[in-house]
């Protein structure tokens, strides 16, 4: 499993999530609390928002804490609205192209979980994205093919819609032809205006989802876990929700799997 941060506000420093607190990111790379496997040391991944419309992204195969450039980038950008991702391979290899967060134009998106087989339907998978958006698949992994999907199903009209679509296509996948738990989802993904972070999976094990406001920085933090060992403070999002973040909003709703969409 992986583990992630985001932040919607006034522009912090990217230390403030990646490096300074005491369970921050980096530290989570290697000692995770709410997940399967404390380390995730596959590679890590910055995507942020500032001056222009598409995300800028900084990824590599490093562990987090072991790439001193991380930390200098972290203390020296400041942003508005940022996704962090540390990660933990399920079966892909260690590389570039499958480090999260992802980005196609606008849009940025990092996913900690599964689909349970994907390597059995890999090629199903890739061949029901897009004409057009196939030449962004870059990796392997099954969270960028959620992505692409994703955009593909609508994601600039229906940010929560096409999503949706997409998570039940990939689980309708594993369920014909992969493993179960046919889908485990902790995502969160970004237009530059607003962050959308969803908690669901096929089984009773979604991965954990956490955001807190701070009414002193001016914005939301969402997290996979509290960047404190004390969690107090923060609020879990309840398994199957979906959560629309702004500067000085939350806004939830189910995310449950519709047995309409899951039949397409």
């Amino acid at each position: 499993m992986c583990r992630w941060a985001a932040w919607i506000g006034k522009p912090i420093f990217l230390e403030e999530i990646i490096s300074r607190p005491g369970h921050s990111l980096i530290v989570q790379s290697h000692q995770a609390e709410r997940c399967p496997s404390a380390v995730n040391a596959d590679g890590f991944g910055v995507a942020w928002y500032d001056h222009r419309p598409e995300p800028g992204l900084y990824r590599d195969v490093y562990p987090a804490w072991s790439d001193p450039n991380l930390a200098a980038v972290a203390r020296q950008v400041r942003s508005p609205l940022f996704l962090a991702h540390v990660r933990a391979s399920t079966g892909s290899a260690i590389s570039r192209n499958n480090c999260h967060p992802f980005a196609v134009g606008r849009w940025s998106f990092m996913h900690n979980g599964q689909v349970g087989g994907f390597d059995a339907f890999r090629k199903q998978a890739d061949m029901g994205i897009d004409d057009a958006l196939y030449p962004m698949r870059k990796g392997a992994t099954d969270s960028e093919a959620i992505f692409l999907h994703a955009v593909g199903m609508g994601l600039d009209r229906e940010p929560v819609g096409a999503m949706r679509r997409a998570a039940a296509h990939m689980q309708r996948l594993s369920e014909a032809r992969g493993t179960a738990p046919h889908l485990r989802l902790s995502a969160a993904w970004s237009d530059g205006q607003s962050l959308w972070a969803v908690r669901y999976a096929s089984d009773a094990a979604a991965p954990t989802l956490y955001y807190r406001h701070c009414a002193e920085r001016g914005g939301f933090m969402v997290v996979s876990e509290p960047l404190e060992s004390d969690a107090s403070g923060w609020t879990e999002v309840e398994m199957g929700t979906v959560c629309r973040f702004t500067a000085d909003s939350v806004v939830a709703e189910p995310f449950g799997l519709l047995a309409a969409e899951r039949a397409a």
